[in-house]
């Protein structure tokens, strides 16, 4: 399979990308995260709420990928009146990564760019909390493109090991 870039710099990414997340999702341990029937991975922090988020957009930004927004979402509850435990959606991405899955199926752009949920239980426990790439493919019925879902696999696995263990 072939697929063009944009621009050979995006070809330099995509490569730097991978060279830099294989290695470090390798020592990903699966321990460290759960995944859900419904394609939900949990990724337990050793730090707190705060500084969980500032350690994962540090890793985004590392790693060249685009940081797109940050959504406080007990912020927005809190607007409405309604009291919620601290939870922000961080929303990043590499476009000539992820838009090759809109070119497979338009729909999969519900999943595009990546989101990365870090919330607070009721324990004090603070979590990264994301889509698993391979249930995003199987949703929307993506199987021309097992590479790119692997190295998006490998990446945020990459990401959320920066806040598995210290």
């Amino acid at each position: 399979m072939t697929f063009k870039l944009a621009t050979p710099l995006c070809a330099v990414f995509i490569a730097t990308t991978a060279a830099l997340a294989l290695p470090l999702a390798s020592s990903f341990s699966p321990a460290l995260a759960t995944v859900n029937d419904d394609g939900v991975i949990k990724v337990k922090s050793v730090y707190g709420f705060d500084e969980t988020i500032a350690r994962l957009k540090d890793d985004i930004g590392k790693k060249g990928i685009k940081f797109f927004l940050a959504v406080d979402q007990s912020q927005l509850g809190a607007s409405a009146g309604i009291k919620l435990s601290p939870s922000t959606l961080l929303i990043f991405g590499n476009p000539p990564l992820g838009i090759q899955f809109l070119t497979s199926n338009p729909d999969s752009g519900l999943d595009w760019p990546v989101r990365l949920l870090v919330r607070k239980d009721s324990n004090g426990q603070v979590w990264a909390v994301y889509t698993d790439f391979a249930w995003i493919a199987k949703r929307h019925g993506i199987t021309d493109r097992e590479a790119q879902f692997k190295m998006a696999s490998d990446v945020i696995a990459s990401i959320t090991s920066s806040v598995a263990s210290k």
